[in-house]
This record gives C-alpha cells, structure tokens and sequence, in this order.
C-alpha cells in the first residue's frame, strides 16, 4: 500500500484550521481576560461562555475517538453487538443526572473546579489523595485516544502511528496551552461539525457496497456472522448492569464535565447545557452503529482486505476505520478520517486541560505555593499542559495496555471519586476521618477483585467468579458494589468518629484533625489544609 498524498494532504490542512482556530480563540479570550482573573479564564472560561459554544464543546467532549470507534467496534463483534452498545445511552443519562442533581450545588458556589467541594470539606490532605484517580485517569485517556488515531491513520494513509500521535498531541498542547477553555471550546465547534457531516457522508456509501449484505436483514438472521443484535445471556446480566451504571454514575465525577458546565453564565444555562449535550451525544453514535452493522453484514472477501475477517485477524478494534478505507471510496474514506481526528483532538483538548486546571488550582495553588500569584499560577497550568501532554504522548505509543489502565484508572474514580462528591454535595456532617476510610477501603476492594487485562489475578471472587481461558472473570456487579460499600463507609465512620468523641467515648485529644468543636459542633478540618 503507498502513501496515500491526497489524505495526507487533507489533513494537514485540516489541523492547520484546528490550529487557526485555537489561536484566534487565544487572542479572543487575551481581550476579555479584564472581565476576570486570567486564571478562571483559562479554566473556566470567566463564567460567561455563550450558550451555543457551551453546547457544542459540552458534546464533543464525550464524542472522542474512543467513542465512535468503540462503538463500531462493540457493534461489529459477534460476540456483542448492538445490545452492548452502552455508552450512548450511558453517557446520555449521565448528563441528564448530572443536570438534574450535581450542576446546581457546584455552578451555584462558583466552584472553579470539581475537586474544590472536596478540599473545602475534607481538606488538602484529602484533596491530594482524590486528585491522583482523575489525574491519571486524564493522562492515560487522553493517550488511549491518541494511540487509536496513529492506528487508524496506519490504515488509511499507511504513514507511521507515531508520527500522527506526535503531531495531534503538538497541535493539542499548543492550542490548548494558548487559549485554555476558550481555544478547547471553539475548536470543538468545528471538530463537531466536522465529525457529523464527514461520517454521515461516509454511511450511504457504505450501505451501498455490493461487499455489504441488507443491514435490516443481518440484524436478526445471521449471514457473514452472528446478527449484529446481540444478546445478554443470563450469566452475564449482572455484567452488563454493572457496566451501564459504570458509564452513567461513573461519567459524573471528572473534570471535563464540570468544567463546562462551571463555564455557563448561570445555573440554569448550566443545566441546559448537560440536558441537551446529553441527547446531541446519544444522536453522534448513530452514524458509528450503521457501520458497525455494516462490517458485520460484510462479505470481505469481495473486499482487497479478504480474508481472514477482521475480527479473525484480531482488528476489530480498527473496524471503523477499515469500513472507511474498504468499503468507501478513497475521496470519502479521507472525509471518515477526519471525523476520527477531530473526535480525538476534540476530546485530547479537554483532557488536557482538566488534568492542568486541577494540577495549577488545587494542588499547586491550594498546598504547594498558598500565595502563588495569578501570574505564576496560569505559568504552572501552561508548564503542566506540556508534560502531561508530552507523558500522554509518550504512553500512546503501548497501544493495547493503555486501554486498560484508563479503564482501570475510570473504575477507580467511580469507586472511590463519586461516593466523596456525593457526601459532600448531598450528605451533611462527613468529615476527613470517613472520608480517609472510605478512599482506603474502596481503592483495597477494588484491588482485591483482580484485573483480567493486567494480569492481576482476584483475591475476593465474588458470585458467579469463573475461570474463562485462563483467566479470572467477575460476572458480579462488584464495580457498583465497591462503590457503594465506598459510599457507606465514608458515612458510617464519619458519623460513628464524631458520635465517639462528642460522647466522650474517646477522648477529644485523638481528634487530631478537629472535626468536632468544644461546643460539639462540627468543623472543617485545619489538620488537612
């Protein structure tokens, strides 16, 4: 296969008006940087992002790479398909939730990011210790996505991965770092309409490929492969429970959410934002489901891939990409590849400036340096934004393990992250002591249930723990139920400390973080800040 110049072409130009765009939006934000801190700018766009913008950024945060071609992907499997296409409607759902219940309390205190509730209730100490999920979670997502373009750009343009991941993640960095929210937001507009407009074109053609079976007819009746469909066979029920709750719950409690919804002008604007983001996410899936049912309706052998499949060869991770290059025509496959660019910065953007926002704001201002200036804390993000960025690069190039680690980097923020934002948004009276017990005793669970993709075998086998191929399997929901357990701990010991020292039952000296006043109320913790 040669170099494919026209394609290569195309995206180069396509990533020069990314760039135009996230430099205009630099100079945009440098003219209204009066109106607020130069700080809360860049990370929360002064309070004041226009409505539309809001929108649009809000919804291509979660229309990554990851997701059109996981999409694809989990649709194109025969042992999936469609029925185990959750996180369009997991993602949806989340939004919705987030609007109805965590937008109002975070939007209203003018938080600047999602970890300030926490380091305002529990202290810096805490605060530190819940920062590492999201932040690794942050680097390794954005790596994960990376990695997937260099892939796809492998397919399509047969030019090596690492030079694709390197240019993204220079255009991401330098953007991102010159404008922060206002660049991320404004090049997400155009990314967004890019990604619709290029994989809805890319559909008929593929539909239309005499390769290609009737996709109403393979949904049901199997043809090349199993139906398309898919099914939940019992024993797995408990599985796919615990993974729809996983994206809904689990999607919550990241900065990249928060941090658009932190940017509305009100709470109200904010609430909108999450509900109609939520459904314009749902509706960005559906172009990926038509292909991957198109892939699994494929003869392709008819195709110049042949045979074996590419599940049988195990792509199917590049599904999406190959539907592009096999099934369209060279024109319209190069129009798909940038749809799959754009996902990937769209998202890398947002990553990148989540994992700095917290960095400068709640560890570097609020512990390292307490009077650190504006000036030196805009400094910090910017040099932040270059390492992580450069680690996150770094990281892609180990393609298949990086998926793994941010999965298990997502788990841990569902576990540990979103029962301590609970607590201190809806359950009054917590305090540093649950909330320590909680953070240990959910991280520890999680551990004890083992992980198949890292070779960590379970300690607890929960119910319906099977042995498959080798390899330990966990069909119980033991993700929901480790963060439940999380949840119920940071309430009972939190309750149970300050029932013991306001009884005297333990002697008021132990309480070395001050959670109880001498009159028995309760009190931030000085001990932690």
């Amino acid at each position: 296969m040669a170099l494919n110049i026209p394609g290569l072409v195309a995206l180069i130009v396509f990533y020069a008006i990314t760039l135009a765009i996230g430099i205009w939006a630099s100079w945009k934000s440098k003219k209204d940087q009066k109106k607020g801190k130069p700080s809360e700018m860049i990370i929360v766009g002064s309070r004041n992002m226009n409505f539309f913008i809001g929108l649009f950024t809000a919804t291509a945060t979660w229309v990554g790479g990851a997701y059109i071609n996981g999409t694809a992907e989990i649709v194109y499997l025969p042992t999936r398909g469609l029925v185990w296409v959750q996180a369009p409607i997991g993602f949806a759902l989340s939004l919705v939730i987030g609007g109805l219940f965590f937008v109002n309390p975070m939007r209203s205190k003018n938080y600047v990011t999602m970890m300030d509730p926490l380091q305002e209730t529990y202290g810096n100490m805490i605060g530190s210790l819940l920062f590492i999920p999201p932040l690794i979670g942050d680097i390794f997502w954005f790596a994960a996505i990376l990695a997937s373009l260099g892939a796809t750009m492998r397919v399509i343009l047969d030019i090596g991965g690492y030079l694709a991941i390197i240019i993204s993640a220079c255009t991401v960095i330098l953007y991102t770092l010159l404008g922060g929210l206002y660049s991320v937001a404004y090049t997400d507009v155009i990314q967004l309409i890019f990604i619709v407009l290029s994989l809805w074109i890319c559909v008929p053609f593929a539909l239309l490929n005499s390769a290609t079976e009737n996709i109403y007819y393979t949904a049901a009746q199997e043809s090349y492969q199993a139906p398309w469909i898919g099914q939940v066979q019992t024993e797995y029920l408990g599985r796919w429970l615990d993974d729809f709750l996983y994206l809904i719950l689990g999607s919550i409690p990241w900065q990249t959410y928060f941090q658009r919804v932190l940017s509305a002008s009100s709470p109200r604007q904010a609430r909108l934002i999450s509900y109609l983001s939520g459904l314009g996410s749902f509706l960005m899936a559906i172009p990926s489901v038509l292909i991957g049912a198109v892939a699994a309706s494929t003869d392709w052998n008819q195709t110049s891939y042949g045979l074996p499949t590419p599940v049988e060869r195990g792509e199917s991770a590049m599904i999406l990409p190959l539907v592009l290059h096999y099934l369209c025509p060279t024109y319209i496959s190069i129009g798909g590849l940038g749809a799959i660019a754009a996902a990937v910065m769209s998202s890398a953007d947002s990553a990148l400036l989540s994992a700095s926002s917290m960095f400068a704001h709640n560890i570097y201002r609020k512990i390292l340096r307490k009077q650190a200036t504006e000036k030196e804390v805009v400094s910090i993000m910017r040099v932040s934004m270059v390492v992580f960025g450069a680690a996150a690069a770094g990281l892609a190039f180990y393609f298949h393990s990086i998926y793994d680690l941010w999965f298990l980097s997502g788990e841990l923020v569902y576990a540990l992250l979103f029962p301590q934002l609970c607590c201190v948004l809806f359950i009054p009276n917590t305090n540093i002591y649950g909330s320590a017990a909680g953070f240990f005793f959910g991280f520890l669970l999680r551990l004890l249930a083992g992980e198949p993709s890292l070779k960590i075998p379970p300690i607890i086998h929960y119910p319906g723990c099977s042995l498959v191929d080798g390899v330990y399997v966990q069909l119980f929901p033991f993700k929901t139920f480790t963060m439940l357990l999380t949840l119920g701990t940071i309430v009972a010991v939190s309750y149970l400390v300050a029932f013991l020292f306001k009884r005297n039952i333990l002697p008021r000296r132990w309480d070395v973080c001050s959670v109880i006043k001498e009159n028995g109320a309760f009190t931030h913790p000085p001990c932690a800040s």
